[in-house]
């Protein structure tokens, strides 16, 4: 037989024998990125600020708080986050009546924390329910606490006689919270309007309008009268200083009268002709002008020196 139509067989294996070798491998391979992958799909990350509860079967096992990685059970353990730091609840405003029996919309919101989740997780509460049963408390605490208040001491802060209202509100509210298991505690509930109702607000209004108008005219005539009273007395102090102010010329003048009669009598005295004919003059300014008729004697002294004559 020729050595040509030798066929060996363990060559003819070694292909198939490769690819055997070849598809362990890749199973291998494929075996560990599944376990790699399961490993890491199972690997969580804490957070600050957040709870991670770690459950299995439902049952809360453990609960991780502090930041970092951490890891559950595959496919037997689940996590559940949790918010650690404190929520702000904007509660519905809701209508209550005081204690003079007005009727009003009070506007609150809430500050709160989960305090112990494994209760508030075996409890099957979330985080919406839990602020829907808050606000069912803070609001029947609310119009329990601002029912014993008038209207004026809830509107008006110089005047009210509220004193630790939030407190008392937020421990009523803890104390139903604590008894229900929530896990849940409320830091602070704050009020942050109050409104009338719309049928209420128009009345409101056209009452305050009509007060306000009062308050005007009061205003209004209180200035009339301050002005009247201004007026009068200024007429007054004028009248007084018009009336000094004239005798105190009225005095000037006399004084300045008495002073010319004296001045006149010590010239008279010295030189009585003089003077005697220094008056004539004088009269003469005063009477006679372009138009001035005198009709005297010829004889007249007064015509003589008028006339020129002085023997």
């Amino acid at each position: 037989m020729s050595d040509d139509n030798i066929v060996d067989l363990n060559e003819k294996r070694r292909p198939s024998d490769e690819w055997r070798r070849y598809g362990k491998l890749v199973a291998v391979a494929i075996i560990l990125i599944v376990i790699v992958a399961t490993l890491l799909s199972n690997l969580f990350i804490v957070e600050q600020g957040q709870y991670k509860i770690v459950r299995q079967f439902g049952e809360v096992v453990r609960i991780e708080d502090e930041p970092g990685l951490s890891y559950k059970i595959p496919f037997i353990q689940s996590v559940t986050t949790l918010p650690k730091y404190q929520m702000i609840y904007d509660i519905p405003p809701a209508e209550i009546n005081t204690k003079d029996k007005k009727r009003m919309l009070a506007d609150h919101y809430a500050v709160w924390r989960i305090e112990d989740p494994q209760l508030m997780i075996s409890n099957g509460v979330t985080i919406e329910r839990v602020e829907a049963i808050m606000g069912e408390q803070i609001f029947s605490a609310i119009r329990a606490e601002l029912g014993q208040l008038n209207f004026e001491e809830i509107i008006n802060e110089k005047d009210t006689s509220r004193g630790s209202f939030n407190d008392l509100v937020r421990e009523r509210v803890n104390d139903a919270l604590a008894s229900g298991d929530y896990g849940v505690y409320l830091t602070d509930v704050r009020m942050k309007r109050t409104d009338l109702p719309k049928e209420n607000e128009e009345a409101v209004y056209r009452r305050m309008i009509s007060e306000r108008e009062t308050k005007a005219q009061e205003y209004l005539s209180q200035g009339d009268a301050d002005a009247n009273r201004i007026e009068a007395n200024t007429d007054r102090e004028v009248k007084e200083m018009v009336a000094k102010a004239n005798a105190d010329a009225n005095e000037i003048i006399g004084e300045g009268e008495a002073e010319a009669a004296r001045i006149y009598n010590e010239t008279f005295g010295q030189d009585p002709e003089f003077y005697q004919l220094y008056r004539t003059l004088q009269s003469y300014e005063k009477t006679i002008n372009g138009e001035t008729v005198i009709v005297l004697p010829a004889d007249s002294p007064y015509a003589r020196i008028l006339m020129g004559y002085t023997e």
